[in-house]
């Protein structure tokens, strides 16, 4: 993907978030046990129409925590709440939302805390083939869902 094209897909899908009141976006272009949908992209942020967008090319939980730990300040203690903090930087807390490319007999090697709390929508599209209308999809499908955060339902 060309950097115009990566740039024209960012742009259309923060639109879409900020017309859906979305604050952030983090995409990450793992696709099928590979990273090279992300080409040669770097960690960067900008915002669009109001929606923060994190463009996050790294599609391995274990590289990103390694990541996130050499951010880590050497002065700071190191708890739960400073690894979290280095984790989703710079968003405050784990996504409610993930969308996963492809079948959902794969999810991506995300870290397994990003995953516990998050609703799993799966779009049946590859990076390249990712429309706004897929994302669009995926969030009507997240709203229509009753979020337990690993509870029971009550008639259980």
């Amino acid at each position: 993907m060309s950097d115009a094209e990566w740039s024209h897909r960012v742009g259309e899908l923060g639109a879409l978030c900020a017309d859906l009141g979305i604050p952030w976006l983090t995409l990450r272009a793992y696709e099928q046990g590979r990273d090279e949908a992300a080409g040669n992209l770097t960690r960067w942020q900008h915002s669009v129409d109001g929606c923060d967008i994190v463009i996050d090319p790294s599609g391995d939980g274990r590289q990103r925590f390694a990541d996130a730990m050499q951010r880590l300040d050497r002065a700071d203690e190191v708890n739960e709440a400073s690894v979290a903090a280095a984790l989703y930087e710079p968003a405050d807390s784990e996504p409610d939302l993930v969308v996963v490319l492809g079948p959902p007999t794969q999810l991506p090697p995300s870290l397994v805390w990003e995953l516990a709390y998050a609703e799993l929508v799966f779009a049946p599209a590859s990076w390249q083939q990712l429309a706004a209308a897929d994302l669009a999809g995926a969030v009507a499908d997240f709203s229509s869902r009753r979020r337990r955060f690993g509870g029971l339902d009550d008639d259980e």
